[in-house]
This record gives structure tokens, sequence and C-alpha cells, in this order.
């Protein structure tokens, strides 16, 4: 057993390479600093602190946990995104860095033309729109979300927004916008968008996620036809959508959206094609 949070993070790096975790190293200080309760500052500056045997215990089951391939952030229980710290865990999908990207240029959108109600579909842990609430004070922020794991894990996370500005929708987004909303102005997405038949040779960590996270449909699309069909045609004039996509899909899906206004795809900070946007005329 170790007795030291520094012999406590080298036992947890040489498991998990045993185990072939791309990110050893880092998981393993990750688990290290949740198991013992400190900061990464704390780490550096005392390495030689002594853990109790609760503490190794806690981290021995950690690293068993990663070795197995459970996601990280699913262990620790939160996912940093854009600074703030969202949970997560089984039954929602864990918040993704390209995403943060998506969420920066539609802020930045909504701030120059002072748009106030924005929608996010399929809003999983809500860290696209209560980001957005959070960054813009003028905004109303719709969220919706069907399944009940998600959920709960969106009304948790809601309370890093807890001024009223935040409203939380039981719905199934393939079902059309709801009766007694406001028109939004812009509409954000990062909907289901993997292939039905590409889920099962999927990373075991990203299948420990959700399938109904993930699954798109047999083309991967089945989500973004229905934006185009019935969430789109309610942007108030002026408005704009964004949405997140799969690898090869930008150009169908802004094939779909174009019939609503003007279309651009833009690039993620790995040069792929990633989102498409659209200005309503």
């Amino acid at each position: 057993m170790s007795n030291t949070v520094r012999e406590m993070y080298n036992r947890g790096t040489a498991e998990l390479v045993k185990h072939g975790i791309e990110d050893a190293e880092f998981d393993s200080l990750q688990l290290c600093l949740t198991a013992a309760g400190i900061d990464r500052t704390e780490f550096l500056l005392s390495p030689d602190r002594k853990v109790s045997e609760a503490e190794a215990l806690r981290f021995d089951n950690m690293i068993a946990e990663r070795a197995c391939r459970r996601p990280l952030q699913y262990i620790i229980g939160e996912q940093s995104f854009f600074g703030r710290s969202f949970s997560v865990g089984e039954g929602v999908l864990i918040p993704r860095p390209e995403t943060e990207q998506l969420v920066d240029f539609c802020i930045e959108k909504i701030k120059k033309n002072g748009y106030k109600t924005v929608f996010d579909l399929c809003a999983g842990t809500g860290c696209i729109g209560i980001t957005v609430a959070c960054e813009c004070p003028q905004t109303e922020v719709y969220l919706f979300e069907l399944f009940d794991g998600a959920f709960g894990f969106l009304k948790k996370n809601a309370a890093l927004c807890d001024d009223g500005r935040v409203h939380l929708i039981r719905c199934d987004v393939l079902g059309g916008m709801p009766d007694g909303l406001p028109a939004p102005d812009v509409i954000i997405s990062n909907p289901p968008y993997i292939k039905s038949g590409d889920i099962s040779v999927l990373q075991s960590e990203v299948r420990c996620e959700p399938s109904t996270a993930l699954d798109g449909g047999v083309s991967g699309l089945v989500f973004y036809g229905t934006i185009a069909r019935k969430w789109l045609p309610f942007l108030r004039n002026g408005g704009f959508a964004a949405v997140e996509c799969g690898e090869g899909q930008c150009g169908a899906i802004a094939e779909l959206f174009s019939v609503h206004g003007k279309t651009e795809i833009i690039n993620d900070f790995y040069g792929a094609d990633r989102f498409v946007t659209v200005n309503q005329r």
C-alpha cells in the first residue's frame, strides 16, 4: 500500500500503463487528486504527504475502474467545460473540447447581435445552454432533453446559473417544438450523429456513454433533418443556428439547412469540418 501521494500516483500510473491506457500519467494524477482530496498545486508542493488507508483504497478502486475502460470523467464525476465544472456520469454524454469551440462562436455572435432567446436541443449535461446563459446575461435559455439519466444531470448543472434564466424542457427533439414557447433567436445543438452501424466499433470508453446520445440513425443525420424541418422554421428573422457534426457530414447538413438561409461550414481546431451554421434570411 502506498504511503505518500507520489507513491500512490506512481503505482496507479504503472497499473494503467499495464492495461494500455493511453493517457496513463494524466489519468492517474487526476484520480490521485480526487482520492486524496487535494489540488495539483498541493500535489506538486507536498508529494510526500501521507495518505490514509481510506484514501489509498479509494484510489485503488478508481484505478481498477479506469483499467476496465470506464471513462475518467465518470469516475471523477465531473468534466471541465468553458472554465466550469459540469457533473457527469452514466446516462449522459461527456462534454468535448470541440463543443467549447461551438459555444465560443455562438457566444460571440449572441453578444454582437444582442440575441435574447436561445434554444439548446439535445442538451445532455447542459454544457452548451448553461454556458451561454452564464456568459450572456441578457439571454433566456431553453434546454431540451428527453432521457431520464441526462435530465438528472441537466437539473444538477442548472445550478451553475440559478437566476431564473435557464429553463429545462423535457422534450423529444424529434417530435418538434412544443407549444407555448417563444420563438428562438438562436438554436444550438450537438445532437447524436454516429451512424447506428458504427456504434459497436467505437472506442470502449465512448461505448460507455449512452447510445441515445450517440446514435443518429442509419445515416447519422436523423436529428439534423428534424432540426431543419421542425425547428429552424421557428427562428426569428435575423436569427441563426449552429450545430456540431460528425466527420464527413457537414456538406449534407449544410444542404439540409440551406432552405432557411445562408449556411457556412466551420473547421474545428484540428482543421476538420465540424460545425454548420445558418443565418436566417
